[in-house]
């Protein structure tokens, strides 16, 4: 699966480029400018693999807070393994995607049920629930040392800018292997995302700053891709009924292909004349939404249930109605 590649990508697009010395670079700037980011402390198997799968499709700085919040709360594999879903859902409230938490309480179990002992290498880790190549090419290479390079969006971006053509496909991956520095693949890896996340940014790279410019084909844009959509509107009604310190919510079915289990405000098709109405933004993938919540009754009561404010912080709230909640003061 990740053995056995063509070295040369880097040689055919750049025939004096020396790998020894952007290794030597590039890893001489990650050491000093790196980001203290609080999964970068130790190299524990169990928290390398729990940033990852926050950090996929999610920026840093919204993981931050989630993830120190989900250890206090999971410290360990094993505990993590024993929660219930609802618990492990609720711990994740807010960053979406929440298939991610369901594929990582499952990936939990099979490693809490095989002694709780982490599987060590990429191959071996790509057959956890969730856990796609790149994942596990970075938490063997991070947490193991596993001489396996990774390729995200912005490791992507590095390694054509520096060849000075798009690449893709197997011939990508090929190239982050060749560039590998097998001595400290996982320190590599991370550096290589962080030059892509802080300097070799999609627009206006910092060039200027960057370790690695003079070997670098580019030094400024490749032809653009084909830009991708517009986002689409919407707009979406909500209830927020407060009835003695309580909220009233309903859960969505577990037959829902967005979201089964989670609980919500009740949806209204329209806001009610004379009632108190907040209005917030918010985007979730390619949909962005004007929401309205109004604060009048819910409505048809018999598909919900009143939920004291004490609990809704242990409930698996959907993002949307969390941030609701908390901009209203409600939590």
């Amino acid at each position: 699966m990740y053995g056995g590649y063509n070295a040369g990508v880097m040689a055919q697009a750049h025939t004096a480029f020396d790998r020894k010395r952007f290794r030597r670079l590039l890893l001489a700037w990650f050491d000093a400018h790196k980001r203290d980011l609080p999964w970068r402390r130790d190299r524990d198997p169990y928290r390398v693999w729990l940033s990852e799968i926050m950090l996929q499709q999610t920026r840093v700085a919204a993981v931050i807070d989630h993830y120190e919040r989900f250890l206090r709360r999971f410290p360990d594999i094993r505990t993590l393994a024993k929660a219930r879903e609802t618990s492990v859902l609720a711990a994740w409230s807010g960053l979406g995607y929440y298939r991610r938490a369901r594929m990582l309480h499952a990936a939990a179990k099979k490693v809490a049920g095989n002694s709780g002992e982490f599987p060590v290498t990429a191959a071996e880790l790509g057959e956890l629930p969730g856990i796609g190549r790149y994942t596990s090419a970075a938490i063997a290479s991070i947490a193991f040392g596993e001489p396996v390079a990774v390729v995200d969006g912005n490791v992507e971006r590095v390694i054509e800018r520096l060849v000075g053509k798009r690449i893709t496909g197997e011939a990508l991956w090929n190239a982050a292997q060749e560039l590998l520095n097998v001595a400290r693949p996982g320190d590599f890896n991370q550096a290589m995302m962080e030059l892509g996340a802080t300097i070799c940014t999609p627009r206006l790279p910092k060039c200027a700053g960057c370790p690695v410019a003079r070997m670098c084909a580019t030094r400024g844009e490749l032809p653009a891709r084909k830009a991708a959509g517009h986002p689409r509107k919407r707009s979406i009604c909500y209830a927020l009924d407060r009835r003695n310190g309580s909220i009233f919510l309903i859960q969505r079915t577990s037959t829902e292909s967005l979201m089964p289990g989670m609980w919500e405000l009740p949806e209204i098709a329209e806001i009610p004349e004379h009632s108190k109405v907040h209005s917030f933004r918010h985007s979730i993938t390619v949909t962005d939404y004007r929401v309205w919540v109004s604060e009048t009754e819910a409505g048809a009561r018999a598909t919900g249930r009143w939920v004291p404010g004490t609990r809704l912080k242990k409930l698996p709230l959907t993002g949307i109605t969390r941030k609701i909640l908390r901009a209203t003061k409600v939590i």
